[in-house]
């Protein structure tokens, strides 16, 4: 991939935006936040990312699970990889079934998270 890979961070809690902003920063990535599942539709046109890495809980208990087939039906070829700090087999089935390409339980573990990330990046390339 010529370009930084894009990432889209969304998460209700700031201090987790940030933080993941940074790591992925200092790797080279282009990373934009945002706070809950409207802001995320809102910046989804214009960051145009190659990769999503969307909350479960924000504003409401599953809003996450609520938002992704909207980014998926927005962005087809967008990577989703859903993080929750609650590990429920039902809500990982339905974010699977609803398009998610990865799930990845709180708290984040960023070397894994990279690593997941970066696979998918991986996968996208393959596909271009």
């Amino acid at each position: 991939m010529g370009k930084a890979p894009k990432l889209l961070v969304v998460d209700n809690e700031l201090d987790i935006c940030n933080f993941v902003k940074s790591f992925f920063e200092m790797r080279g990535f282009q990373v934009t936040t945002a706070l809950n599942g409207d802001d995320a539709m809102a910046k989804l046109a214009l960051v145009q990312p190659d990769i999503v890495i969307l909350d479960v809980v924000m504003r409401r208990e599953t809003e996450g699970i609520e938002y992704l087939p909207k980014i998926k039906q927005a962005m087809p070829n967008v990577r989703v990889i859903m993080v929750t700090g609650v590990d429920d087999k039902d809500t990982v089935e339905k974010a699977k079934q609803l398009g998610a390409d990865d799930y990845i339980t709180k708290p984040l573990v960023l070397e894994y998270l990279e690593g997941t990330v970066l696979g998918k990046i991986k996968s996208l390339e393959n596909v271009r």
